[in-house]
């Protein structure tokens, strides 16, 4: 059977078996008294604490906020005493502004979003409580909802994708979402396309999650909403490939948006936060996150409270059963290494992969054979091995005129390197570079306006 796909790509070993069969268990700890919620945004404005030590809050209640339009706030997902405002280690390792929050352990509700509006909402204040939510991308990229809802004057939607392919090896909390509450992901849906009443709604699913397809089609009802298998192929999640594959347009180079060709797409549990905002007044609180990996004892999906520490996580599955050589927050392909696990869950985190030496090898890189399977395989059809070599030699020039740019930073280049060249990370580090410069240029041409 010929299934919807894109051009590239690879097919790493899956490794979701550890926990695909696996129901979600709720980790609640009424016994953790600390709870960490960084201040900062992976895409977008930082935001301003709005409470102070002393302050008491309760689960659900704002406790940062500010007025940048890319930005979303944060909220507590405990009750409380706010312990201290501080910098703490975020999961990329950096000392982060976060709010401390000693916990009660009794998870006291605030009034809901509903209460605070004082009815629920109607489609045209669907964006404004979706940003009051503070809801983001919950598959990681973490880019505030209320922008992407929100596309430039002029710019008609086609389709609303929810992304469900779940492509990165080993996580599977997206796949036992849509076993669990197929209803609410639908009627989250359902809420966007009453945003954009021209589209219709697409459920993108990878083929080798039979049983949430089969869940997904029988719950859906709705005609505008389709269940779309599609093939089995990483990266088939990230937003391009997606658009591609199920609508067979291509999203143009940066800095052009999905809704350039009509498009919105949105994570699996994205969707379902949209409906818990809208129809039910809660905030963004808690998420499913995957713990998994050769290193971990009893490997679990768990819905857990944001700001609660990983080493919390690792407790609930039993911790390691051997001593872990490489920590990721997320998956093998995309994750990024965590330098401890005494850091807050986020609302980016969809997994925790603690891998041994025997999974977690990297081999020595050698010498470019020129074979093209970097090429072949890279879906954004940009020449990896090139783009390495320039940002080695520090001529950003060159990376920028070879549209190394539009690197999404899959990885699917250094999987298939027989040489195992580094070449994500070579393409990551000339994207920092690039991005440093023209923050330095900027600074330099308003400083030359003053």
């Amino acid at each position: 059977m010929n299934l919807p796909t894109f051009i590239g790509g690879v097919h790493p070993p899956e490794g979701k078996a550890l926990t695909e069969g696996k129901a979600v268990e709720t980790l609640r700890p009424e016994d953790v008294r600390e709870f960490v919620y960084p201040l900062g945004l992976h895409i977008g404005a930082p935001c301003s604490p709005i409470v102070k030590k002393g302050d008491a809050v309760l689960a659900g209640q704002k406790i940062a906020d500010t007025d940048a339009f890319v930005s979303a706030p944060k909220y507590s997902a405990v009750s409380g005493t706010v312990k201290a405002i501080e910098p703490r280690m975020a999961f990329t390792g950096a000392m982060e502004p976060s709010i401390i929050i000693e916990s009660n352990g009794k998870y006291t509700p605030a009034p809901s979003l509903h209460d605070i509006l004082g009815h629920k909402p109607q489609p045209s204040e669907y964006v404004k409580i979706i940003r009051e939510s503070g809801l983001v991308g919950l598959g990681g990229a973490c880019f505030p909802t209320h922008v992407k809802l929100s596309p430039p004057k002029g710019k008609v939607i086609k389709w609303v994708i929810v992304n469900a392919a779940e492509c990165e090896p080993y996580l599977t909390c997206d796949d036992r979402l849509m076993l669990d509450s197929p209803d609410e992901i639908l009627k989250g849906l359902e809420f966007v396309l009453e945003i954009f009443p021209e589209a219709c709604g697409v459920v993108g699913i990878e083929s080798n999650k039979p049983e949430a397809i089969a869940t997904m089609t029988a719950h859906n009802k709705n005609p505008k909403i389709q269940i779309m298998p599609l093939k089995v192929k990483y990266p088939q999640g990230a937003e391009k490939m997606l658009i591609w594959s199920v609508t067979g347009q291509e999203v143009p180079l940066v800095p052009a948006l999905p809704a350039d060709v009509g498009c919105i797409v949105l994570n699996t549990r994205t969707t379902w936060q949209i409906y818990e905002a809208i129809a039910e007044g809660r905030p963004v609180t808690e998420r499913i996150v995957t713990v998994t990996g050769d290193a971990v004892a009893d490997p679990k999906n768990l819905r857990v409270p944001l700001g609660l520490s990983v080493r919390e996580l690792i407790h609930a599955c039993g911790g390691f059963k051997e001593e872990p050589v490489k920590i990721l927050s997320g998956g093998p392909m995309m994750g990024i290494a965590m330098r401890s696990i005494d850091v807050p869950v986020v609302k980016g985190t969809s997994g925790i992969l603690a891998l041994t030496k025997k999974l977690a090898y990297i081999a020595e890189e050698s010498a470019c054979i020129r074979c093209g399977k970097c090429v072949e395989s890279c879906p954004m059809h940009l020449n990896p091995t090139y783009l390495d070599q320039v940002v080695r030699r520090r001529d950003y020039g060159a990376f920028e005129a070879y549209n190394g740019m539009n690197c999404i930073e899959c990885g699917s280049c250094s999987y298939i390197c027989p040489a195992s060249r580094h070449l994500a990370q070579t393409c990551k580090q000339g994207k920092a570079e690039v991005n440093a410069l023209r923050r330095k240029a900027a600074q330099e041409k308003q400083e030359a306006k003053k």
